[in-house]
This record gives C-alpha cells, structure tokens and sequence, in this order.
C-alpha cells in the first residue's frame, strides 16, 4: 500500500471537508433528535459513493489525459471558480440600477 498517497488523499478530503456544507447539513441531521447511527452511515455511504465516482471518473480520464495536464486544469478551473465567486461576492450587495421613464 502507498502510505504516502493515502496520507495525503486522507488529509486533503478531511481539511476540504471541514465545515464545509455537507459536514453541516450532516450536523443538522444529527443534532434533529433522529438517530444518529442512521445519520452517520448514510453520510458516511454518500462519501463513498461520490468518492467512487470520482475515482472511477478519475481513471478513465488519465487514459487519455496526462496526470500533469489534469493537475493543471484542476488549478486553472480553482483559480476561475475562485475568482468568479470573490466577483459575485463583490457585486451582490450592489442594488441593480433602475432606469426611470421620461414621462410625457
């Protein structure tokens, strides 16, 4: 087994996880009074099954694209959704202009 590997796919969905909004909603279910054995082992199941797809997803398409140029997509593609968010951020609180009518 890669150690190495495993240690940083571990550490990286773990820190990208905390907090996030399914940790929370997770929380919320938790914290409903419902049984928590039933929350766990159903967000528990959802990450294993998206975490296969991706996985999967993630093998087919190193067939055909290199590990490298992947690497970089993904940077470029955080880099962009990065920025488009900081931009929407910016612009939310910014009341649309009204354009009056000229009467008459």
């Amino acid at each position: 087994m890669d150690w190495k590997l495993f240690l940083a796919t571990f550490a990286s969905v773990f820190v990208a996880e905390l907090g996030d909004k399914t940790q929370l909603a997770t929380f919320n279910f938790a914290a409903s009074g419902s049984s928590r054995w039933v929350v766990f082992l159903g967000a528990a199941s959802a990450l294993v099954l998206s975490t296969a797809l991706a996985v999967t997803a993630g093998g087919l398409v190193a067939r055909w694209v290199s590990p490298k140029l992947l690497t970089r997509l993904a940077a470029v593609a955080f880099i962009v959704i990065g920025g488009w968010m900081l931009w929407k951020n910016e612009t939310a609180g910014r009341e649309p202009e009204v354009v009056k009518r000229q009467e008459g």
